[in-house]
């Protein structure tokens, strides 16, 4: 007939899998987190015209030396908003809550055994380019399956990018001890209002996670609102940390 022949990507209907390894160990954690954390979670959307005019731009000007994501875009964008809401890069104990100096950014990535976090270290002091360069490092390293223990150690914050799969809306769990979590998702063409008009534009939901028992309304809204307006206003993220170097680099 000509037809390709299906292939079979996953466990079969009727089968068992065993609960082990790489699955048993996220089982451990993801429960661990609901157990041990009071999570809440709160979902926005930002206009992504203009960081979709941006990403197209530096791909140009950067000419293969990079190629930036719009999760990199992301990265830099919750690094911005940590900086100015630091009880959301914190870890709780019975005792204390500790804001932590350094942002070192989880970067949920998909394999086919489950889920990695590898860490973008000190990524408040890494340019857009820089970012870029280093997150997909780590997601080839992933799936390759050659990631080091320093690439998953210290994570104070997590970014899952549920829209490579076509994701809308999800609620995301956090990455224990961290206090935060944030899901990124798929864009698309949204009729908006605009000035008393109907307009259509990229959109894309961003929702988080965070631990009530660290973080109030108050504090999530505030960060979250700094991430949809660092999105909706990217050439900023360009003067962050001398960043605009990545245009000239």
């Amino acid at each position: 007939s000509g037809r390709a022949t299906p292939v079979q990507t996953g466990p079969t209907a009727g089968s068992t899998v065993p609960v082990r390894g790489m699955r048993k160990t996220i089982a451990q954690r993801m429960h661990q987190s609901l157990q041990t954390s009071a999570q809440l979670s709160m979902d926005m959307t930002a206009q992504m015209d203009d960081a979709v005019r941006l990403r197209g731009q530096l791909i140009k000007e950067w000419d293969g030396e990079a190629r930036p994501t719009y999760t990199d875009l992301v990265i830099k964008a919750v690094a911005k908003a940590l900086g100015q809401h630091p009880m959301m890069n914190s870890r709780f104990d019975d005792t204390e809550i500790t804001l932590l100096r350094e942002i070192h950014m989880g970067l949920a990535v998909s394999v086919p055994e489950g889920l990695l976090v590898p860490v973008i270290r000190n990524v408040h002091e890494l340019n857009l380019k820089q970012i870029a360069q280093e997150s997909a490092r780590l997601a080839a390293a992933a799936r390759a399956g050659t990631l080091g223990l320093d690439d998953y150690a210290g994570g104070t914050f997590t970014i899952s990018n549920g829209g490579v799969f076509g994701s809308m809306l999800s609620t995301p769990i956090i990455n224990p001890p961290q206090s935060g979590i944030l899901g990124m998702h798929n864009i698309v063409n949204r009729p908006m209002a605009v000035n008393g008009e109907v307009v259509i534009q990229p959109i894309m939901y961003v929702a988080l996670s965070y631990d009530h028992r660290i973080v109030d309304g108050r504090e999530s809204v505030g960060f979250l609102v700094a991430v949809k307006e660092a999105l909706e206003n990217p050439l900023e993220l360009l003067m962050d940390n001398n960043a605009a170097k990545a245009l000239e680099m």
